[in-house]
């Protein structure tokens, strides 16, 4: 009899561990799903359910315990870690891949190639026409992640140094939303995850030497680290959830977990 409890109750406590949410970036979101996908079907009493909404998001529901997994495409905030010490918690953070982020124009548009100095121009509204830039006579029309999303907050820090986007800018709720929308508008630009680029789109090459080098956002590019807008991605995750997490992160860090980072369109640890 005795036997039976201690069994049922691990038998309860392994469906309960097992039953994992990841919550937060769009960029890792195509990742996130992609790993538990391949990690439940290796584990059939798995269950690991990933929805989106920004960095922002996902960090704010670990803070109040919604989420087993903040995914974010950028570091914690020390208002972030701050409110986590004030809940008398502790997380821990795994980098699981990196990232390269693409400045993508609608395909109709010439300029191929631009300085970090005009995107900083372009995207604070000191640029406002593409003839500034090499390009045809047409106003440009910005497009941006909304505050939340921490791609929003590396492209600020990283290309803007750490300027204000102009008010001018258009937010989007995903980055989905972003490539739409520039493949149906002639002067559109913005800025999405590797991952996300599709045809419908065209990358332009950037440079960060005044213009002597230009660099096109690619796996190899990122992989050899000349493409200079390349970044990590994350998990974040509390100490107490760690026996909870760990089957799962484990998996994402492995071999075949790093494979599907590379097959998703993200640049594996180098190992």
């Amino acid at each position: 009899m005795k036997t039976n409890i201690i069994l049922l109750a691990f038998a309860l406590y392994t469906s309960v561990s097992s039953a994992q949410k990841l919550k937060g970036s769009d960029t890792v979101l195509p990742l996130g799903q992609k790993e538990a996908e391949s990690f439940m079907n290796k584990n059939k009493s798995a269950k690991v359910t990933v929805t989106g909404g920004g960095s922002g998001v996902g960090l704010a529901a670990l803070v109040d315990g919604t989420t087993d997994i903040a995914m974010s495409s950028r570091k914690m905030k020390m208002a972030e870690k701050m409110k986590l010490q004030e809940e008398k918690k502790e997380s821990k953070e795994v980098i699981i891949a990196y990232d390269a982020l693409a400045v993508i124009v609608n395909p109709t548009n010439k300029v191929s190639q631009l300085t970090r100095e005009q995107l900083e121009g372009i995207f604070t509204g000191e640029i406002k026409n593409w003839k500034e830039v090499g390009g045809d006579d047409l106003q440009i029309v910005v497009y941006s992640r909304e505050s939340s999303s921490g791609t929003y907050e590396f492209f600020k820090e990283h290309v803007l140094n750490n300027k204000n986007y102009a008010s001018s800018v258009l937010a989007m709720p995903a980055t989905g939303s972003i490539i739409q929308s520039i493949s149906q508008t002639k002067g559109a630009i913005g800025y999405v995850g590797l991952a996300y680029m599709e045809k419908q789109v065209k990358d332009v090459k950037v440079s960060y030497d005044n213009g002597k080098t230009f660099v096109g956002a690619s796996m190899a590019n990122a992989k050899n680290k000349t493409y200079p807008i390349s970044r990590p991605l994350y998990y974040y995750y509390l100490t107490t959830s760690e026996k909870a997490v760990k089957l799962f992160v484990d998996f994402c860090l492995s071999t075949e977990g790093q494979k599907i980072v590379e097959q998703v369109g993200y640049v594996p640890l180098a190992k």
